[in-house]
């Protein structure tokens, strides 16, 4: 009775090692399956690209014979390690077009009023004939522009000044007026009486003497040049 006592621990202890032992061959048996399982998912997923390489190796080898008189593998390598070179800034070139979108998606609902406005502003001056006069305008200027030869416009260019100050004094109210009813006498149909007892009393009106004597000081100044 007493050594059946004293070996109780001994076989407990022997126990608690055969269950930790049983344990460690279950993780063991399990971590072998599941390496398993791995390996045929690595051997499976093999078998499925290796006919995806030799399709894209075959395909490749055909593109490469198609270039292959305007391209050489020294071309390639180093366009290869320029994009490597250049990894930064294709990366902030990518940010930028990333920005660009993000910009656009938000500027996109209000680019289609601003759309319709600008074709309501075209449409209305089309009406109105602006783009008639900027046809006409055009036709204008090509008139013009056959009619002068390369001189005609370097002696314009040199007068320009003066051409622009004559046409300054042109526009003053006063020139602009005389010449409005200058238009309008010579437009006039009506006989004029152009005896010489009738010029004799038009010459009594100040108004005419004056007309007159601005007439000559213009003939003078004519004459000086």
């Amino acid at each position: 009775m007493e050594q059946t006592l004293t070996m109780d621990p001994t076989l407990l202890e022997l126990n608690q090692k055969l269950d930790k032992l049983t344990t460690q061959v279950e993780f063991l048996t399990e971590e072998a399956h599941r390496q398993k399982r791995r390996q045929q998912e690595w051997d499976e997923l093999r078998d499925d690209l290796i006919p995806i390489g030799n399709d894209i190796f075959r395909l490749s080898i055909e593109q490469l014979e198609e270039v292959q008189h305007h391209v050489q593998i020294e071309d390639i390598f180093r366009l290869f390690k320029r994009l490597l070179r250049n990894t930064r800034n294709l990366e902030q070139m990518l940010d930028q077009l990333e920005g660009l979108a993000e910009l656009w998606q938000d500027l996109a609902p209000l680019s289609q009023p601003a759309f319709m406005t600008l074709m309501k502003q075209l449409d209305e001056m089309e009406r109105k004939g602006y783009f008639v006069f900027m046809q006409g305008g055009m036709e204008m200027a090509d008139r013009i522009v056959a009619s002068f030869s390369e001189e005609d416009v370097r002696q314009l260019g040199e007068n320009v000044v003066l051409i622009l100050q004559t046409v300054k004094e042109m526009t003053q109210p006063e020139i602009m007026n005389m010449l409005r009813d200058t238009a309008h006498i010579v437009k006039d149909e009506e006989p004029v009486d152009t005896s010489l007892i009738s010029i004799v009393r038009q010459l009594n009106d100040p108004s005419v003497r004056k007309g007159l004597a601005k007439t000559l000081q213009i003939l003078k100044s004519v004459a000086d040049k």
